[in-house]
């Protein structure tokens, strides 16, 4: 494992916290469903975090950077004991990453829209329940 920084293949720019997850459960030689076997969790759950549709309670984390023999803060952030970045690196076209750092964004500014649309929808309920 090598310190990792966020200008690097696996920091905040350019990976997610479940691209990160995916690459420590690779690197570790396990599948999907063993790491969730592991964990305790369905296969569905971990899958879930891969994608970032979902985020791990703060236990199962800690449980997964110590499996996967990485710290919280680099699956989380990318910043901090990790894995190294894969050989090909430059394999990947400029223009690519370009578009895959876009997608991310992109995804990620959708959350941020969804979470405010959730918050909006609960001060209407209230809103309309309290009748004024």
């Amino acid at each position: 494992m090598e310190n990792t920084g966020s200008n690097d293949w696996y920091g905040p720019e350019a990976a997610t916290f479940g691209d990160r997850l995916a690459a420590a459960r690779e690197a570790a030689g396990m599948t999907q469903k063993q790491l969730a076997k592991r964990l305790g969790v369905k296969l569905t759950t971990l899958s879930g975090w891969e994608n970032d549709l979902s985020e791990p309670r703060a236990n199962r984390l800690s449980m997964m950077a110590g499996i996967l023999n990485v710290s919280i803060m680099w699956l989380l952030t990318g910043e901090g004991n990790g894995i190294a970045a894969p050989e090909d690196e430059e394999a990947i076209p400029p223009a690519i990453n370009d578009l895959l750092v876009e997608i991310r964004d992109l995804k990620a500014q959708i959350g941020a829209s969804a979470d405010r649309l959730g918050r909006l929808e609960k001060k209407l309920r209230l809103t309309l329940k309290s009748g004024t």
